[in-house]
């Protein structure tokens, strides 16, 4: 929704999505916003910034990113195709912002909000961060579409950019201001970056035993 206005974003900042996906979320905030304001419906717009749990599908970064480093303490051969290292979000855990969604329907008077950490990560400190909390530590080499993330101790490359990956409308930056759902519903993120990270290993290494 927020696509490339500039952070940190709070319910009055300026919408502008960059892609199909996100206008079709901005029209589902305004024909919540529209009917609230014209027929008296109860109804709140949650603006969740990127919230993620173990359970994330596949096809996502954090997930991607998490499944391959497990994969490569495992069998030492995974490569992770990624692509832009440097897209900076605002990562959260689904499990409090869930909470938040019910906290908001319990208010008497309904309201919109940005539900987020205000704290954001590049798509490369995920990654280092998940590589060294299974030991291994990665030292880049290359710049732009030749980058390459190689283990410092074997010397192999185990992360490749792959321009296949990289959006066709690059949103740079996200960071959500939840001020007002900390004013307003005393709600605030508790699981932190790290634990995040941890869970989603934790939970792979599982899946893969």
């Amino acid at each position: 929704m927020f696509g490339g206005s500039k952070p940190p974003q709070t319910e009055n900042t300026y919408f502008m999505p960059k892609s199909p996906y996100g206008a079709a979320k901005l029209y589902g905030h305004w024909i919540t916003k529209i009917y609230r304001e014209s027929y008296g419906i109860f109804a709140c717009s949650g603006i969740l910034f990127n919230h993620e749990s173990p359970l994330r599908g596949e096809t996502f970064v954090t997930k991607k990113v998490v499944m391959s480093a497990v994969k490569y303490l495992k069998n030492k051969k995974e490569v992770l195709q990624i692509g832009n290292l440097d897209a900076i979000r605002d990562w959260g855990h689904a499990k409090d912002y869930v909470e938040n969604m019910w906290i908001m329907l319990q208010k008497k008077i309904p309201s919109d909000y940005v539900i987020a950490t205000n704290k954001s990560y590049t798509v490369r400190k995920f990654i280092e961060e998940t590589y060294k909390f299974l030991g291994t530590k990665i030292k880049w080499i290359g710049k732009g579409n030749n980058e390459k993330g190689i283990d410092t101790e074997t010397r192999k490359v185990i992360i490749k950019v792959n321009s296949k990956y990289f959006r066709p409308n690059e949103v740079d930056n996200l960071r959500g201001n939840p001020a007002k759902a900390k004013k307003e519903l005393r709600w605030r993120s508790r699981i932190q970056f790290k634990e995040l990270i941890k869970e989603m290993i934790e939970y792979e290494l599982k899946l893969q035993s």
